[in-house]
């Protein structure tokens, strides 16, 4: 939480609100609904053809339209940023938001990784820039997290082998029986808590990783212990399962390491639902080689925005890899637009806003 200070509005000024964001009906007016001086533009859309141009052609490709081009001229784009004291943004996004937005006060991005942001201009820029961590698809990225914890325990990856030899190597099969075993969230946040539940439901074990302690803070639900990355490796020593759910920072760079994989139980299965620079791919293919591993279920990997996952690590059966779907289900339960209303009051009173970006901490 920031104390804000100079940003409450007087009685009479607009609070002029850009949405890069294709909005609902439903989400504009709730928008629209937090105070009557709120002027919303929905500009969704309007710049896909200069992030086309600017982004790598693999990552439009996967988040963009094959007709998506944009509307208006830059011109028209630089007026509506001029002029946007606050903007909502998504992925991707203009990476040159700050040079174009000089009333630009605050930016709120819909996904929870901050680390989005570290192609453009809003790094580390003098923009108060929130995010909707905590509030985004936890529960279905949860359950893609057991999904992957699931593939493995019960050999289904096996079942691949057998396709292929057009028969039954019965005896490959080792099933797992989850009940009683040890599962380590590195990253015990809102989605960490959430995979923590759904592990405990199951009668594991679960143990949590977070970047400090909360003091005499009670621990989250179904959880057993909660460390510091001081921790990390005793609790690897544990685990028959490593659930990566950290955000993106200095600090987790290269987290999962030489030496976290030699501190890791053996057959350990690791799954990855963050991002995929908390992984040492070189180190995870050495765990690999040596096979240190029972499985490995990532839904990212280094460099995911720009090009399809290493053959190294995609053509190995015991590694599962899906293009960043985690998030994606058939109820969206997604809260980014409840958070920045909550946010946008806040914002308007002049009171502290929730999820605000750290640079030094990156997230």
């Amino acid at each position: 939480m920031v104390k804000l200070e100079c940003f409450g509005q007087n009685a009479m000024q607009p609070v002029k609100i850009l949405s890069l964001q294709r909005l609902s009906r439903g989400a504009a007016k709730k928008i629209e609904a937090v105070d009557a001086r709120v002027q919303l533009t929905d500009a969704g859309g309007w710049f896909d053809g200069e992030i086309r141009e600017t982004w790598p052609e693999f990552n439009t490709r996967r988040y963009m339209t094959a007709d998506a081009q944009g509307h208006g001229s830059r011109e028209e784009r630089n007026r509506l940023l001029s002029d946007a004291e606050v903007v909502l943004g998504s992925w991707p996004y203009p990476l040159d938001l700050r040079q174009r937005a000089p009333a630009l006060k605050w930016f709120h991005q819909l996904p929870a990784g901050a680390s989005n942001l570290r192609m453009g201009d809003l790094w580390n820029s003098d923009v108060m820039v929130t995010t909707s961590r905590g509030v985004g698809s936890t529960l279905a990225i949860a359950e893609h997290a057991l999904a992957g914890i699931m593939h493995f325990a019960k050999s289904f990856h096996q079942a691949n082998f057998d396709r292929v030899a057009g028969e039954f190597d019965v005896a490959a099969y080792r099933p797992l029986l989850l009940d009683g075993k040890t599962a380590c969230i590195v990253g015990a946040g809102g989605i960490g808590q959430d995979v923590g539940l759904l592990c405990a439901a199951l009668g594991m074990r679960v143990l949590g990783i977070r970047r400090r302690q909360h003091g005499s803070a009670p621990l989250p639900e179904g959880f057993i212990r909660m460390g510091t990355a001081a921790d990390l490796d005793g609790f690897l020593a544990q685990s028959d399962f490593v659930i990566v759910c950290a955000q993106w920072t200095p600090e987790t760079t290269k987290l999962i390491n030489k030496q976290r994989f030699a501190a890791m139980k053996d057959g350990a299965t690791l799954v990855n639902i963050a991002r995929g620079e908390i992984i040492d791919e070189d180190a995870l293919l050495d765990a690999l080689k040596a096979d240190r591993l029972r499985g490995v279920a990532l839904d990212v990997y280094v460099g995911e925005f720009e090009h399809l996952p290493p053959d190294t690590l995609w053509s190995d059966p015991r590694v599962l890899i899906t293009p960043h779907t985690s998030g994606a289900a058939d109820d969206n339960r997604h809260g980014g637009i409840d958070l920045f209303c909550e946010n946008l009051r806040a914002y308007i009173d002049g009171r502290a806003l929730q999820n605000v970006v750290d640079w030094q901490r990156g997230y």
